[in-house]
């Protein structure tokens, strides 16, 4: 697959009258995709544009889910030819959200395969793409908890316009629910109430705030818990 800007290139040196085979040592294209894009330039936006830096398009709803995912469970790392493997870590108990996942990236990048590939228990959401870094500007050396997490203008956007996903994101790569009770006399006979409770962990503060913020828009009440006391 070509970025945007190489079909860009190659588009217009073919406008400019330049050989396919020139235009092909050139610029590393096969002749055979160069007079695909020939033939049928209107078909844009190409599916492997990046919506950051090219002309590609970003879904704001399944961005706002994976970027949850991405700052909870989520890596990039590095291959070859500069390309990047973005991770997400999801805990085979839950097959339902492996498929969420799945889905999400997906959808924010519909050109590639979504792969799963099974670890010791977990399952790993993976995909393959040159831009990955520029829709998750947050990536950098060593753990996410050791380095300042800031979202750029466009992500506080789309976060802001779809809280309610970027918080499923986080809960499902780093959150739990778990089964509360207690009790109360009621007309003299002690009844036993049981509800849901949503803890959300992680060692990045800069995390910690971004979902406390999300949650503060909702208007849904949260704390946090108490100090463990020193021994």
């Amino acid at each position: 697959m070509y970025d945007g800007e190489t079909r860009s290139i190659a588009l217009a040196a073919i406008g400019a009258g330049e050989s396919l085979n020139s235009i092909s040592k050139r610029l590393g294209v096969s002749r055979a995709t160069l007079r695909d894009w020939r033939d049928r330039p209107a078909r844009t936006p190409y599916p492997n544009d990046c919506p950051v830096c090219a002309n590609g398009k970003l879904p704001p709803a399944p961005y706002a889910h994976l970027l949850g995912l991405y700052l909870g469970d989520g890596c990039l790392s590095k291959h070859r030819r500069d390309v990047y493997a973005l991770r997400i870590a999801c805990d085979d108990a839950y097959p339902r959200l492996i498929d969420e996942a799945a889905s999400a990236v997906a959808d924010v990048h519909p050109a590639r395969p979504v792969h799963r590939v099974q670890a010791v228990g977990y399952t790993a959401v993976l995909s393959y793409w040159k831009h990955w870094p520029c829709l998750f500007p947050q990536h950098g050396p060593g753990p996410k908890h050791r380095r300042k997490i800031e979202l750029a203008p466009w992500q506080q956007q789309i976060v802001a316009t779809h809280p309610e996903l970027f918080l499923r994101g986080l809960f499902n790569s780093d959150g739990c629910r778990i089964t509360n009770w207690t009790t109360r006399t009621v007309r003299g006979e002690v009844k036993r109430y049981e509800y849901p409770r949503y803890m959300f962990s992680n060692e990045s503060p800069d995390i910690m705030h971004l979902c406390q913020q999300s949650l503060n828009q909702l208007s849904i009440p949260w704390r946090m818990p108490a100090p463990t006391p020193s021994p």
